[in-house]
């Protein structure tokens, strides 16, 4: 499964409030709705970014810390956000966005910049930035994440395979 997008490069200790604040994730659980908001506080344009051909989100450190609420990476996944690439994640997040079907891959982000273009194989486990010529190692994930990514989530997995079966 090979990914391509461009990238959209924010910092670090980005807290679940930044991807969806609670002003909107408390009053629905429309996610197309909520996911106009998404990184808005951060990056008012983010939702017009990523949902004409999608994008990577980058990261430095300990993306996705703060709540555990699967509404985060599910708004990041109605904004058309293909992968979030960072140098570390919350677990709670990490787990949550797999579960969700989100792509995310720890690598070193120092070596990609705003608006690179990216290509990701998570089945290779190579990130390509093509618009610097690199290979950029990434952390493989465990074969049971890939398996529930490549299902599209836990939910979507349960329904294929009638039960949590790896």
């Amino acid at each position: 499964m090979t990914i391509e997008a461009k990238a959209f490069k924010y910092g670090d200790d980005i807290n679940t409030d930044y991807i969806i604040s609670g002003k909107y994730k408390f009053k629905s659980n429309d996610m197309e709705a909520m996911a106009v908001h998404a990184m808005e506080d951060l990056d008012s344009e983010y939702y017009n970014k990523m949902k004409p051909n999608g994008g990577f989100l980058v990261a430095g450190t300990n993306f996705g810390m703060g709540s555990s609420r699967e509404q985060a990476p599910l708004v990041l996944i109605y904004s058309n956000t293909q992968a979030i690439l960072a140098k570390s994640f919350a677990r709670i997040f990490y787990r949550n966005a797999i579960n969700t079907g989100l792509p995310v891959v720890e690598c070193d982000t120092d070596l990609i910049d705003e608006g690179d273009e990216l290509a990701l194989d998570l089945t290779g486990g190579v990130l390509r930035n093509a618009t610097k010529g690199i290979d950029i190692e990434i952390k493989p994930l465990p074969d049971v994440m890939a398996q529930l990514l490549a299902d599209g989530g836990l939910v979507q997995h349960f329904k294929k395979h009638g039960g949590f079966n790896l």
